[in-house]
C-alpha cells in the first residue's frame, strides 16, 4: 500500500513545527534508483559529431531525492521511499549512458574535456512524476523533457522538441512505480538520442 506524505503546500509548515518533533525516531526509508546502474563506456565511431551536454535542468518539485506523486490538483511525496541520489543527478547520468550505449554518430564531450564542441544539447525535464487518476488507483509515470540543440558560436536554437512518455505502473506499489520510472526514462532517452542524431545528420 502506497503512503503519500502531506501535500507539497504543507511541507513548509512541517519545518516550522517545534523542535520536539526533531527528536522522534525517523521512519525507515527504502532507497531506489532509475537508469543504468553502471556507467556505459562505449567507443565513439570514427567521424562522430562532438556534442556537449549542458547540466540537465529539472522542475524544482521533483529535482531532489523524493518521489513525486500527483492526484488531480494535489501533489505529495511517496512516504518511505527515496532515490539513492537527487533525481536530477540520476537523470543526467542516465542520459550520458544512453548516448554512450546507443548513439552511432554523436559523441558527448566529457565534463572535464578542454575542447569545446560546436553543438550543445540542452535538456529541461519539466515533468517527472507518478500520476494517479484517483486516490489509491494504479498510477502512470509521466516524464516530459524539452530538448534543444544550440549552436555554441551564435547561440541560436538549431532544433527544439518536447518528448513525453507515459508508462503505467504494474500496480500501486513502490517497486512497480519505480520500475515504471525506469522504463519511462529508458524510452525518453532513446527518443532523445535518435532525435539528436537526426538533427545533426
Amino acid at each position: 500500500m502506497i503512503r503519500l506524505l502531506r501535500p507539497l503546500f504543507a511541507l513548509g509548515l512541517a519545518a516550522a513545527v517545534s523542535g520536539c518533533a526533531l527528536l522522534s525516531t525517523p521512519e525507515p526509508v527504502q532507497m531506489y534508483r532509475f537508469g543504468a546502474s553502471d556507467p556505459v563506456t562505449g567507443v565513439a565511431p570514427d567521424g562522430a559529431i562532438a556534442l556537449e551536454l549542458r547540466p540537465v535542468q529539472f522542475s524544482e518539485a521533483s529535482a531532489d531525492d523524493r518521489i513525486l506523486a500527483v492526484t488531480g490538483p494535489e501533489a505529495a511525496y511517496i512516504g518511505g521511499a527515496r532515490w539513492v541520489e537527487r533525481a536530477q543527478d540520476l537523470y543526467q547520468e542516465s542520459v550520458e549512458n544512453a548516448f554512450a550505449a546507443e548513439a552511432t554518430r554523436v559523441r558527448l564531450g566529457g565534463r572535464r574535456e578542454l575542447s569545446r564542441s560546436p553543438q550543445v544539447l540542452d535538456l529541461d525535464v519539466r515533468t517527472f512524476e507518478a500520476r494517479y487518476p484517483a486516490p489509491g488507483a494504479t498510477p502512470t509515470v509521466r516524464i516530459a523533457v524539452r530538448a534543444r540543440l544550440l549552436d555554441r558560436d551564435d547561440r541560436e536554437v538549431v532544433a527544439d522538441e518536447v518528448f513525453t512518455v507515459e508508462q503505467p505502473a504494474a500496480g500501486n506499489r513502490v517497486s512497480a512505480i519505480v520500475s515504471a520510472f525506469d522504463a519511462a526514462v529508458l524510452q525518453v532517452n532513446r527518443d532523445i538520442v535518435r532525435w539528436t542524431e537526426d538533427q545533426l545528420n
